[in-house]
C-alpha cells in the first residue's frame, strides 16, 4: 500500500490532465501535449518537471524509455479520491433511460435487470454486471441460546425454510462483576432465549441484524453487542450460501480495448466471469445497511483487486436495497484506463433507481 501523498495545485492539475488525456487516447502522455491541450499556464519544461516529480512519487510511470508517461494504479486512486466528481449529466441520463425503457408492470425481474444492464453497458462503454436480488427475507422460526461452558454459548436459529443456522460465540464479560455460576448462566440464557423468541420470531435475519440491540432489557444489556455481531454473521452466511446470479452485458466491447489484447488474459477474465462468479461476490456486494455503508460506491483499481485476472481492470460497484436491506449490486468492469467520473455516476444512479423501484414494492 502506497504512503499518503500531498500534492500542490499545480501537481494536482498536471496529474488530472495526464489521467484525462491517457483515458481519451490510450497513448503515453507527453508534456507538450498537456501544455497545448489543457491550457496549462506554464511551459512544457515546467510540465515535464512536474511529471518527473509525479513519476518519482509513484503516480505516473514510463512504459518505455523514450515514451511519455501513464498513470499508475496509485495515480488513478488519487485521481478518483481527490481530483474528480461523478458526472451529474450522466447520472441524469441513466435515470431517464432506465425510467423510460423498463416496464415494471409487465416484465419479470430477470428481464428488467437484463434490460438495465444493456442500457448501462451502452451508456458507460464497459461491462455491466447486476446481481439478481438475493433472498433477504429468510425469517426466524425458532431461536435458542445454549450454554456450552463458562466462556461460550451456542446460538441456534431455525429459519422458515427449516434450515438451521448455528454458531458458537464467546460469552460477554460483565464489567466489574464476577462471572455467574453455570446454573445461573443457564437460567439467564433460558430467560434471554424466551425474551428473544418473543420479539424476533417472524422477522428476517437481515432485519434482526440491523436492530438497535441497546434496547434490550437492562438485565441483558451486556449481551447486546455480542448478539448483534452474531446475527450479522448469520445474515451474511445465509446470503452467501445462495447462488450469486449475475446478469451481464457489454463484455465484447470491453475486450476490444487495447489493454486486453493478450489472448491468455482475455481467457482468464472470461473464465472468471462465466465459471467463477462466486469469487466476485465479496467484491461487488456489500452486506451492510444503508446507515452503516461507509460510501455509496466502491472502486477497485488494478492491483487493489484481490483476484489476479482482474488486476489489469477497474471495478466500480454499488449496492441496491429493499427497506434498507442490501439485496443486490450494480457494477461496471473495464480497464484501469477508465472514465471514472462517468462509471461512478452510472453505477450510483442505477443502484439508486433499483433501490427506489424495489422499495415501491416490486
Amino acid at each position: 500500500m502506497q504512503a499518503p501523498i500531498t500534492l500542490n495545485a499545480r501537481q494536482q492539475h498536471v496529474l488530472w490532465a495526464t489521467v484525462r488525456q491517457y483515458v481519451s487516447t490510450a497513448e503515453p502522455v507527453g508534456s507538450k501535449v498537456l501544455a497545448k491541450e489543457y491550457g496549462l499556464k506554464f511551459s512544457p519544461a515546467t510540465v515535464r518537471h512536474v511529471m518527473g516529480f509525479l513519476e518519482k512519487s509513484g503516480l505516473l510511470f514510463q512504459p518505455h524509455t523514450s515514451a511519455g508517461r501513464i498513470p499508475s494504479d496509485f495515480g488513478y486512486r488519487l485521481y478518483v479520491d481527490h481530483l474528480m466528481h461523478p458526472s451529474t449529466k450522466v447520472a441524469q441520463r441513466v435515470d431517464t433511460q432506465l425510467s423510460e425503457s423498463l416496464n415494471w408492470d409487465n416484465w419479470s425481474v430477470e428481464a428488467l435487470l437484463r434490460g438495465a444492464t444493456q442500457i448501462l453497458a451502452a451508456l458507460s462503454g464497459y461491462l455491466t454486471l447486476i446481481t439478481v436480488p438475493q433472498k433477504s427475507e429468510a425469517t426466524i422460526r425458532h431461536l435458542q441460546l445454549v450454554l456450552l461452558d463458562e466462556t461460550q454459548m451456542l446460538l441456534s436459529a431455525v429459519l422458515d425454510s427449516l434450515e438451521t443456522q448455528s454458531m458458537v460465540i464467546q460469552l460477554p464479560t460483565a464489567d466489574g462483576q464476577d462471572t455467574p455460576h453455570l446454573e445461573a448462566l443457564e437460567r439467564e440464557l433460558k430467560i434471554l432465549s424466551n425474551f428473544l423468541s418473543a420479539h424476533l420470531i417472524g422477522r428476517s435475519l437481515l432485519e434482526i441484524s440491523e436492530l438497535d440491540w441497546e434496547t434490550l432489557d437492562r438485565e441483558f444489556q451486556r449481551y447486546s453487542k455480542t448478539l448483534k455481531d452474531a446475527m450479522q454473521v448469520l445474515a451474511k452466511r445465509n446470503q452467501s450460501s445462495g447462488m450469486a446470479q449475475f446478469v451481464m452485458s457489454g463484455l465484447g466491447g470491453v475486450l476490444r480495448q487495447p489493454e486486453f489484447s493478450e489472448t491468455q488474459q482475455v481467457q482468464a477474465i472470461v473464465h472468471l466471469l462465466e465459471e467463477e462468479q462466486a469469487q466476485l461476490w465479496p467484491l461487488v456486494f456489500e452486506s451492510t445497511s444503508t446507515e452503516e455503508a461507509e460510501q455509496g460506491v466502491r472502486v477497485w483499481i488494478g492491483s487493489e483487486n484481490p483476484l489476479e485476472p482482474m488486476q489489469s481492470c477497474a471495478l466500480v460497484s454499488s449496492t441496491y436495497y429493499r427497506r434498507k436491506i442490501p439485496i443486490g449490486s450494480v457494477s461496471v468492469l473495464g480497464p484501469t484506463r477508465m472514465m471514472y467520473d462517468n462509471a461512478i455516476a452510472v453505477v450510483e444512479a442505477a443502484a439508486n433507481y433499483l433501490s427506489e423501484a424495489f422499495n415501491l414494492g416490486f
